[in-house]
């Protein structure tokens, strides 16, 4: 626990000080980490947002149904969305997709000693290896939420098309109203902790790798269920503020 808040504060120095001092990291490694993290997990994002959102919305479908009131499809769904399962769909990919990608990566060149040699050639590996990805996590971790909910949205706008005969223009205009300015900046929030979370586990857990293969198997495990434990807990404690300060 004590070596994982010596890279939050390594980190957090690393990002926002040394690069005034030009020891900071490369833009173009936060680049490429952000194309790798963001743009390259997008389609599975979005299959798995799809699904959810169709799943929803006949699950809402038929019970709404039952009671008459079919046309609040769209409110349900985009409220159920946008303050919990987007957030946490979105994490759940960044950690099997690319938390667990960090912590091999990470742990493969500690076990071949290529982090010592860059700690030898006067390049601090906080710097040139966790920085941009961490970064790169905090960034598009938010994109990859809205871009789910969205994506979330069309699936159940099919069910809410074909089951009750819901018109777009009424679909979008429910599913708008169903949330608040402080919806939207409250997943955006979760999206951002996630990333956080996510990005510190996956490199402390590769960072400090021990045993060679073994121990690069364990440690990706281990940051797999950590980052998952992490988000579910953060997201039980966002939503408990958000929910006594509303």
């Amino acid at each position: 626990m004590t070596a994982y808040f010596q890279l939050l504060g390594s980190l957090f120095f690393r990002t926002f000080f040394t690069p005034f001092k030009g020891q900071g990291f490369r833009a173009s490694h936060v680049f490429e980490q952000t194309v790798r993290i963001g743009v390259q997990g997008l389609p599975m994002a979005a299959l798995l947002a799809l699904t959810i959102g169709i799943v929803l919305g006949m699950q809402a479908a038929d019970q709404l149904g039952r009671m008459g009131v079919g046309e609040m499809v769209p409110d349900l769904v985009s409220a159920s969305l946008i303050k919990e399962l987007a957030p946490l769909v979105t994490a759940i990919i960044i950690i099997g997709r690319s938390g667990s990608a960090i912590t091999a990566e990470l742990g493969a060149m500690k076990a071949n000693e290529e982090v010592l040699a860059l700690d030898v050639m006067g390049i601090h590996p906080v710097s040139f290896l966790a920085v941009p990805r961490c970064i790169a996590l905090v960034v598009m971790a938010p994109v990859i939420t809205i871009f789910s909910y969205y994506v979330g949205m069309v699936g159940a706008y099919f069910v809410a098309s074909g089951a009750i005969g819901m018109g777009m223009e009424l679909f979008i205009e429910r599913a708008l109203g169903a949330y608040f300015l402080q919806d939207l900046l409250v997943c955006v929030l979760k999206g951002i902790v996630f990333g956080v979370l996510i990005g510190t586990i996956a490199c402390h857990k590769g960072l400090t790798v021990r045993g060679g293969a073994v121990g690069i198997g364990r440690a990706t495990t281990d940051s797999v269920v950590l980052s998952l434990l992490a988000v579910f807990v953060a997201n039980a404690i966002l939503t408990s503020i958000f929910f006594i300060s509303a």
